[in-house]
């Protein structure tokens, strides 16, 4: 069975540069599961017509990376027919040899609940808001009540919460550097047998 890395955790936290460093260090696949939300919210129409008709060019869009983007993928992801839509898709793609690093919301709970390593990545709201705004070149001000609206809009949703696995390594990254980050994920994937 190929090896799985699951990791969860709200935006902004680090994950995604995580599970891009962990799938380059180990030579697996990697999807960012919150762009399957962020084209269906891009498209626009009726979300659970655009999950049935997405395909992986959908996915290369250039504007799934701004906050407009994410607060859409915030909203089509509380449809839990949406999300039933995706759910093959996602499992499919972690059962890829030699391994898959799937990183979002619901990856350890859900998707991957056997995956053999899961960790959930967080950070303060306050640097979460910073990083992003660093990433979209806004001002931070901005940007926290935003994080913070999607976060309990994405904790609160009846369909596939966001919450850490039972299991799940907790990886607060608020006082990390970016390689500190990567570093101390590596040593976990290597100890779960990566």
């Amino acid at each position: 069975m190929p090896f799985t890395i699951a990791i969860d955790g709200p935006a902004a936290s680090g994950k995604g540069t995580i599970a891009r460093s962990l799938a380059r260090h180990f030579g697996f696949h990697h999807l960012d599961t919150g762009l399957l939300y962020r084209a269906i919210g891009a498209m626009g129409g009726d979300p659970v017509a655009a999950a049935r008709s997405l395909t992986p060019a959908d996915l290369a869009r250039d504007d799934l990376r701004t906050a407009e983007a994410g607060q859409a993928a915030s909203r089509v992801a509380a449809i839990p027919e949406v999300r039933a839509l995706l759910v093959d898709f996602q499992r499919g793609f972690a059962r890829q040899d030699p391994g898959a690093v799937l990183d979002g919301r619901d990856i350890g709970t859900v998707i991957c609940p056997d995956a053999q390593l899961k960790l959930y990545v967080t950070a303060c709201d306050e640097v979460r808001a910073q990083r992003r705004a660093a990433e979209l070149g806004v001002d931070a001000g901005d940007l926290l009540a935003e994080l913070r609206e999607r976060d309990a809009r994405d904790a609160a949703r009846s369909a596939s919460p966001m919450r850490p696995a039972d299991d799940a390594l907790i990886f607060d990254t608020s006082d990390m550097t970016i390689d500190e980050a990567v570093a101390l994920a590596v040593a976990r994937a290597r100890e779960a047998g990566a």
